[in-house]
């Protein structure tokens, strides 16, 4: 590889250093399973970090790794191992680029290297044998095809010929590679024969005699060898600039004179004999012409550009002059980025690059790249901006005073201003500094002479706002800037208005031809027309000057959505663009073939042919259908089907055990596009049974290694009952702790990332539909990791030799990874594990793969699935940032190269419960109609529960500044939405707050809510007796409806009394039913267990022994009976203190609850509270007892035991 190494200027250092010599990729032709490597060092001047190199195939950037045949070595060079070389697949052939980057200074990129595969010989037309007068012209043809293009000798009688034939000479080697004998005398008669040779091969072609004859003077002429017949036109396709040969040979007598017209007109002719790039000047001369050449030159530089130091919002230009032939084309790059043409980067002198209006992300690495076809070359220059700073006791000037703007015109603005109060010496000139609207880069014009007051601002646009300021300059630098001045620009009526009617239609995939009228006013001669279009969704805008009303643009990319626009030029300039036009270029047959084909053989007469769409940038257009051909092995002919709307396709009614190969093409409305290779599967003999579960596997092996078993096993013995996979279970003394799933043709494994010196129980079973078969278990110890493995051991392996286990073959599908399972580590991580039966036996590899693991959430239908790329040795990973308390499905994907398996099966895991991370939600107070003093709560639960809500916690006071620990507070078991709060003050003003928890603990507090309570009526203490009566709730719902006084100014209707009355004596009659039921019951019971314990008592003592007598749970009840005491009036004294314990009488009371269903039924009760608050007795109990209150953390009450 010819090389020279790359050097990087110093940074920040003014002067600047030149680039000095560099090692850069060169073209290179290479051959299919050949190494390629291509160099490219650099280095830099001054130690500001390490270079890095990176490297770009066809403008693409490649990742440092690429894949198992691409890597980058450490020295920067990129070698490519078993070069990949196919008609439809060519994925190394291209044009590459190395890229030189150090951190804060930037990036420059090498020439292009065109690297070719040498593709194989095909020999078009063979050498036939001649016969030829003497004195005559022979013509022996030899035309041989193939990429690069061979070079063609020939053999005389098995002998070499001269290479490089004399021009005196009467052969001559013609470009096509026939051989031309002129004036053929008798040693000419031979046996001749061509030999055509390429980097990739060689072929010989076959051998043609050469036959002299006796001269014949009887006059007559022929053609050899012509482009086209004597008389037609001839079409020949051409890239501009290159080369197009027309090959015309004749014989005859006398000899026959040779010319060439083009249209009516005659011309002299392409050299024939000699083969030249460039022809200036041809002299006929038959039987040769002699060609005067201008060889071709590669692109050299006149003129360099040069390292520049500047300050921002100035403008620069980067001068590059070249030379060469063909003259080269130029374009600049920026830290390796080509540089496109606008407003700002202007390509001016045909080859200079000018940036107006610097900003600091100019700064860089800029590359002038001249290219034509003899070469390329580049050259270097490095953009740097001064750092503005004031030195300590410098004075600077002061801002200009009363800027103003004293013309303003369509494209310019003439401006005034005075001195700066104080110029800390004299100003040496004023800059004025102006940006348009909406663009972040800012310009600067410098008056002329030092005492000038005035500048004109020209090159503006019209009807464009700016934004001007002005700065005074003294000896020491740059003073204050004044304040900016903001001015629009006036419409511009000199030059021409928006053009008329634009069109754009779509040609072909690639042309676009755009039409327009003249602009109504032209305001003058136009010069022409600028036509600017940008493809979607880069948005890069290219741009043309057309002279006409119409252009065709070409070399678009297919089926691509592009934006037009055209504006109209005079000789004041350019007038105002159109409203972009869309237009989509049409499609075509794809140009990629359909990726990732897998077979999979359903049944004995069934294969399941799946596949995904090609590469978006080869669809070309919608892709109506795919097109899948297949054909039995050992039969001619093809078959196809057409898919048109899955990724799959089951094909029926095959023949049994038969091999069958399938290709599937993507199709479009415009046709098939490239089928893919072909892929081969084998039905079975018969239909396996999956009826019934598979047998026990016939045998397992395994070999313990310091913290890894090898294992291996043999199918069932059963051969008719299918089996789909085998399930592994591992683990220290117990099978299950770790399963692993593996396919079916899998016969070993690896189970990796054990500890050294334990004892492990291995277990195997197969599966299928039918379930999981009768497993085979099997023990070992690991190795310690002192105990050294003996080399003679006999290998585990050598099993494999009798029950053979396919390796992956490159050229099918990648299998995707089995055995997934995931396990929620915490509240947001679940841990994911798979392993690769696509590896090598023992589970390690040195192929670099990538694993990608997608997951989402189970009970979304329709959501997306995040995904995360990992390159890992390991199998397992860690996803993290997932919601508390929710089901994920999780999936794994491998990826080798460029080919990647299918996704996994799905395994599915729930994160742990957390608190709530948000606050209950629509907290909503609204009175109780006709209790004034009752309030009804409800709320919706939080969005972010995290968890199953257990219970709310209700707070409440008159002084939402009090800390939040002096608030009242009422715990809400269960998952209640509504609670009441009772006793509270007339006409006062409450704020209300309530928190979620769960069993991981609360969530955050809402935001307060206050309520008014309503007014009392008649006064406070007419209805409502004050708690010094000490009423006990209760005894109001037994006590008469009659001596019950309703509110002020509402009636009790006597049918109300009745109907009260009936529903009362209906109550207590049902009691007394259930009370004598319920004492029968228990009565009978009593008497069972008492004969109970007089049998067992003496069965006892004939055995002489004696049952402990069990505890009792004195834990039972515990939270209920602490809510109980706390909800009972203070007149009711504890009921079940003093009953026995195993007493029937004791039965689980019903403690009082205020929220739900059961506010009903204590609203009466509600009604007779006392007139002095609940929460005034809060707040005194808090006062004088803190510790008594309890909150219950559990939602739901323990179980009574009976």
């Amino acid at each position: 590889h010819v090389s020279t190494p790359l050097f990087l200027p110093q940074p920040r250092t003014p002067p600047h250093l030149p680039p000095r010599r560099r090692l850069e990729p060169q073209d290179t032709v290479t051959v299919r399973g050949g190494v390629l490597q291509l160099d490219c060092q650099a280095q830099c001047d001054v130690a500001t970090g390490p270079v890095a190199i990176t490297w770009r195939k066809d403008g693409v950037l490649l990742s440092a790794v690429v894949d198992d045949r691409r890597r980058q070595l450490t020295n920067g060079s990129l070698l490519v191992q078993n070069v990949v070389h196919s008609r439809h697949h060519r994925p190394d052939e291209g044009e590459y680029q190395c890229l030189a980057t150090v951190d804060g200074l930037g990036s420059i990129v090498s020439r292009t290297a065109k690297v070719t595969v040498a593709g194989p010989l095909k020999v078009v037309v063979p050498t036939e044998s001649v016969s030829s007068y003497l004195g005559d012209t022979a013509l022996l043809r030899c035309e041989v095809s193939g990429d690069p293009t061979p070079v063609i000798r020939w053999q005389k009688n098995r002998e070499d010929l001269p290479t490089n034939l004399d021009p005196d000479s009467r052969l001559a080697a013609l470009p096509s590679g026939s051989l031309q004998v002129s004036r053929v005398q008798p040693p000419d008669s031979a046996t001749y024969r061509c030999l055509a040779d390429n980097p990739g091969s060689t072929r010989t072609g076959t051998d043609g005699e050469l036959r002299v004859l006796p001269g014949d003077m009887s006059e007559y002429y022929s053609f050899l060898s012509r482009s086209v017949p004597a008389g037609d036109v001839l079409s020949v396709a051409a890239l501009l600039g290159t080369d197009a040969v027309l090959e015309c040979s004749a014989s005859g007598y006398p000899t026959p004179s040779v010319q060439w017209t083009r249209g009516d007109e005659q011309i002299q002719s392409w050299c024939v004999l000699g083969y030249c790039s460039r022809v200036t000047r041809v002299i006929p001369q038959i039987p040769r012409c002699v060609c005067s050449c201008l060889p071709a030159v590669p692109p050299q530089f006149l003129n360099y550009p040069t390292n520049t130091l500047a300050y921002e919002s100035t403008d620069i230009e980067l001068e590059c002059a070249v030379t060469g032939n063909p003259p080269p084309t130029v374009r600049w790059t920026k830290n390796g980025e080509e540089v496109i043409p606008s407003d700002y980067f202007q390509i001016v002198d045909g080859s200079n690059l000018q940036i107006l209006g610097l900003v600091k992300s100019d700064e860089g690495f800029y590359q002038c790249v001249a290219e034509n076809s003899a070469g390329s070359s580049q050259a270097m220059a490095q953009l740097l901006l001064r750092d503005g700073f004031k030195a300590p006791g410098v004075v600077l000037p002061s801002a200009p005073r009363d800027l103003v703007p004293v013309l303003v015109s369509s494209r310019f603005v003439r401006l005034s201003w005075r001195p700066p109060e104080e110029s800390g010496g004299a100003v040496q000139t004023y800059g004025v500094y102006y940006s348009q609207d909406a663009v972040e880069r800012e310009r600067s014009v410098n008056v002329s002479e030092p005492e000038s007051l005035e500048l004109t601002v020209s090159n503006l646009k019209p009807e464009e706002s700016y934004s001007f300021r002005v700065v005074a300059y003294n000896d020491v630098g740059p003073g204050e800037s004044s304040a900016p001045l903001r001015i629009t620009t006036k419409p511009d009526l000199q030059v021409p208005s928006r053009v008329e009617s634009l069109r754009a239609d779509a040609l072909s995939p690639t042309s676009v031809q755009v039409s327009w009228e003249p602009p109504v006013q032209p305001n003058g001669p136009l010069l022409g027309y600028r036509l600017l279009w940008s493809e979607s969704p880069t948005g890069k805008e290219q741009s043309v000057e057309v002279n006409g009303l119409n252009y065709k643009m070409e070399g678009l990319n297919k089926f691509t959505e592009y934006t037009v626009r055209v504006l109209a030029i005079n000789r004041y300039g350019p007038g105002t663009a159109t409203e972009p036009v869309g237009v989509t270029t049409q499609s075509d047959v794809p140009s990629a073939a359909p990726q990732n084909i897998t077979l999979e053989v359903v049944l004995s007469r069934s294969i399941k042919v799946s596949w995904q769409p090609p590469l978006r940038s080869g669809q070309n257009g919608v892709i109506t259908a795919y097109k899948i051909k297949y054909r039995k092995t050992g039969r001619r002919g093809d078959q196809e089907a057409i898919e048109p709307n899955n990724f799959w396709y089951l094909f029926t009614g095959l023949e049994k055990g038969s091999q069958y190969s399938f290709q599937v093409a993507a199709m479009t409305a415009n046709g098939t596009g490239p089928a893919s290779d072909w892929f081969t599967a084998e039905t079975p003999e018969n239909d396996l049974d999956e009826s019934q579960v598979p047998d026990q596997p016939s045998s397992l092996h395994v070999r313990p290694l310091p913290n890894s078993i090898i294992m291996s096993w043999t199918p069932p013995l059963s051969p008719s009952i299918l089996v789909r996979g085998y399930i592994i279970g591992y683990g220290v003394g117990s099978p299950y702790a770790e399963t692993v799933r593996v396919d079916s043709k899998q016969r070993y494994y690896s189970i990796e990332n054990l500890e050294p010196s334990s004892h492990y129980v291995i277990s195997l079973k197969a599966f299928n539909n039918a379930g999981e078969g009768v497993p085979l278990y099997e023990s070992a110890v690991t190795r310690s990791l002192t105990d050294p493995i003996d080399p003679s051991e006999d290998d585990l392996f050598h099993l494999f030799d009798k029950y053979p286990t396919p390796m992956p073959d490159t050229s099918t599908p990648m299998i995707p990874p089995v055995g997934v399972q995931a396990v929620a580590l915490s509240s947001d991580s679940v841990r994911v594990s798979w392993a690769d039966n696509s590896m090598t036996k023992n589970q390690k590899s040195s192929e670099v793969r990538y694993y990608s693991v997608k997951w989402k959430t189970s009970y979304s239908t329709s959501g997306k699935y995040k995904v995360r790329h990992k390159r890992s040795t390991t199998f397992t990973h860690t996803v993290t940032g997932l919601k508390p308390n929710t089901m994920y499905e999780f999936a794994v994907m491998v990826t080798k190269g460029r080919k990647s398996s299918t996704w996994s099966m799905t395994a599915h895991a729930t994160t742990y419960e957390a608190a709530p991370s948000s606050a209950p939600k629509d907290l909503t107070v609204i009175s109780r109609e006709g209790r004034p003093r009752a309030i009804l709560i409800s709320w919706q639960p939080p969005m972010e529960a995290n968890g199953r809500i257990t219970g709310y916690i209700l707070y409440y006071t008159l002084d939402k500044n009090m800390p939040i620990d002096d608030w009242v507070m009422e715990a809400i078991s269960g998952d209640r939405l509504t609670h009441q709060v009772v006793d509270l003050n007339l006409d006062t003003v409450y704020y209300f707050r309530i928190q979620a928890k769960n069993a991981k603990g609360v969530g955050p507090l809402s935001e307060p809510v206050h309520f008014r309570t309503a007014k009392g009526r008649g006064g406070e203490h007419t209805y409502w007796p004050s708690d010094n009566n000490l009423i006990d709730k209760s005894s109001i719902n037994e006590s008469p409806i009659g001596q019950m006084r309703p509110p002020h100014g509402s009636a009790t209707p006597q049918k109300n009394s009745n109907l009260l009355v009936i529903i009362v004596v209906s109550v207590g009659a049902v009691t007394v039913v259930v009370v004598v039921i319920v004492a029968l019951i228990c009565t009978r019971r009593s008497s069972a267990q008492q004969r109970k314990k007089r049998a067992s008592h003496g069965a006892s003592k004939r055995k002489g022994s004696q049952k402990d007598l069990r505890p009792p749970d004195l834990w039972i009840h515990h939270e209920e009976m602490e809510m109980k005491n706390m909800e009972k009036a203070p007149s009711v004294a504890p009921s079940g203190r003093n009953s026995p314990t195993q007493s029937c009488q004791d039965l689980p009371q019903v403690a009082h609850s205020q929220s739900g269903s059961q506010i009903g039924s204590k609203m009466d009760g509600d009604e007779a509270s006392s007139s002095i608050s609940t929460l005034e007795r809060s707040l005194a109990a808090r006062r004088g007892t803190r510790g008594k209150m309890m909150i219950p953390m559990d939602s739901q009450p323990s179980n009574t035991r009976e």
